[in-house]
């Protein structure tokens, strides 16, 4: 079946951007006589037919928000991150206290998602959960900022990012993580977690981890980080080659939760105590930080406040304000698997 025509399509034909071809389609004033006529052109050549209740919905609101949960691993099949479900909660009571319904679907990273939303107009605008190797995401971001996409991301909110994001501290947080072990006479602390700009927030986290231990005196050392993705699968794994390396190590702190409580497993098989032999500190602060045993000390991210500042930046943005990038403030949360 041959493919139906796109706007992208019809700008490539015109010579024109995307943008000028929505604003030429519905008859915008800002468009110039000669393009409007040239994107027309295209259009009629390509049999491209303009979706008349697509044109209203662009004029007019949904009254609803669309919330896009992406793919993570998990051990069950939800394959959703549990911090993520924790915000769901707030962001739904947030959007009935604005008037808006909330639109839940799952999506694979592979599908076109970022097509379907903006033709279709579903939503008034998108909130973005997960999303796994940013790398693989960004592009995807890129063509919503090309299609004047509404949408708001919970991920790293540091300068540069793409779009309008709502993250936590994760450079204070790993500075709080890191300082407590110091604290509580750990010199020889071990990160968890890839570092690198395929997963930002924890890069922050290893830059506030290394910040940390040089304000301590302390060097950080390669040999004492392992890569690991937000799993307890790849906590546990990670943890076990940091053993079989004989690297000398007396403290953790964990990327995140999952990978926390990965790793304390695979120390307990190692005949390693927690927190006796090894402290550590977990991020996020799930349900199930408070239940492992010993219960673990992390790092502890705000869902509430997350999931209505996601929805209330978002309907800023819908309704033409000026809504920038927000980082939310984090709090260490001592329990006893780091000594606490």
């Amino acid at each position: 079946m041959q493919r139906r025509p796109t706007s992208f399509d019809i700008a490539a034909l015109a010579g024109v951007s995307q943008p000028t071809v929505s604003r030429a389609l519905n008859g915008s004033p800002s468009v110039s006589e000669a393009t409007r006529l040239r994107v027309l052109a295209a259009a009629e050549a390509l049999h491209y037919k303009v979706d008349k209740n697509a044109s209203n919905l662009r004029r007019q609101a949904s009254k609803t928000l669309a919330l896009l949960f992406f793919e993570d691993p998990t051990p069950d099949d939800s394959l959703i991150n549990p911090f993520f479900l924790s915000m769901l909660g707030s962001i739904t009571r947030t959007c009935a206290l604005r008037g808006y319904d909330l639109l839940i679907s799952f999506q694979q990273l592979s599908s076109d998602w970022h097509v379907d939303y903006e033709d279709s107009r579903k939503a008034d605008g998108i909130i973005l959960l997960g999303y796994g190797d940013y790398l693989e995401y960004r592009p995807r971001l890129e063509q919503l900022i090309v299609q004047r996409t509404h949408f708001v991301r919970w991920g790293s909110a540091r300068d540069g990012e793409l779009g309008v994001t709502i993250g936590s501290d994760n450079v204070q947080g790993g500075i709080d993580a890191t300082t407590h072990l110091v604290a509580r006479g750990r010199r020889r602390i071990a990160f968890l977690g890839t570092a690198s700009g395929q997963y930002p927030e924890f890069e922050e986290r290893h830059r506030g981890y290394a910040q940390a231990l040089r304000r301590a005196g302390l060097s950080p050392d390669p040999a004492l980080q392992a890569d690991a993705i937000s799993t307890e699968e790849d906590g546990h794994a990670a943890a076990l080659r940091l053993i079989e390396s004989h690297a000398v190590f007396d403290a953790i702190f964990a990327a995140s939760d999952l990978i926390a409580i990965g790793a304390m497993r695979a120390l307990e098989e190692a005949g390693r105590s927690v927190p006796r032999n090894v402290a550590i500190v977990g991020f996020d602060d799930l349900p199930a930080a408070s239940l492992a045993s010993p219960p673990l000390t992390t790092v502890q991210q705000d869902p509430r406040m997350a999931g209505q500042m996601l929805v209330d930046v978002l309907l800023a943005r819908i309704g033409g304000e000026t809504a920038g990038s927000a980082m939310l403030p984090v709090r260490l949360i001592e329990r006893r698997s780091s000594g606490g």
